[in-house]
């Protein structure tokens, strides 16, 4: 079942249940979907996991820009709002990678390139691409960040 059927699935139990947050975020969340089916003229009943984890991370940074942005306005409510449809959102999305599993992927690709001649200390946000790239959704950029910022150190 794809995560978009899920969803759907979960709008359901959302309203019996009378959840009106969880209600709230999953049907934001279809509606950018069913905008990306509109945007992209695409004619199918789901969207593939492919195209909605973007969607789904695209909506997970907005929540935490924010949040950011509610703390410094001093609006402890809407953190409060903010953070529970977060917190909703990241249950749809796989697992991250913790620091010490992104250090190691950073390692051999620093290794690699230094067995290649291509390392230069100095090209950290070319070195972060390429972990980017072989990550995939699967680390927090800012973790991957901070680590090859520790590495080059």
């Amino acid at each position: 079942m794809t995560i978009h059927h899920t969803i759907k699935e979960q709008i359901k139990v959302a309203l019996r249940a009378r959840d009106i947050v969880r209600l709230d975020t999953l049907r934001s969340l279809n509606a950018m979907f069913l905008n990306e089916m509109i945007a992209n003229k695409t004619v199918t009943e789901f969207l593939p996991d492919e195209k909605v984890l973007p969607l789904i991370r695209r909506s997970v940074n907005q929540h935490k820009d924010s949040i950011a942005q509610f703390e410094k306005g001093g609006r402890k409510d809407l953190v409060e709002k903010e953070q529970a449809e977060l917190k909703i959102l990241e249950e749809f999305l796989p697992a991250q990678m913790n620091r010490d599993a992104i250090l190691e992927v950073a390692k051999a690709h620093i290794d690699s390139m230094k067995k290649s001649g291509t390392f230069d200390p100095r090209l950290g946000g070319k070195i972060m691409g390429l972990i980017m790239k072989d990550l995939a959704g699967k680390a927090d950029g800012n973790d991957v960040k901070a680590v090859v910022e520790q590495l080059l150190k």
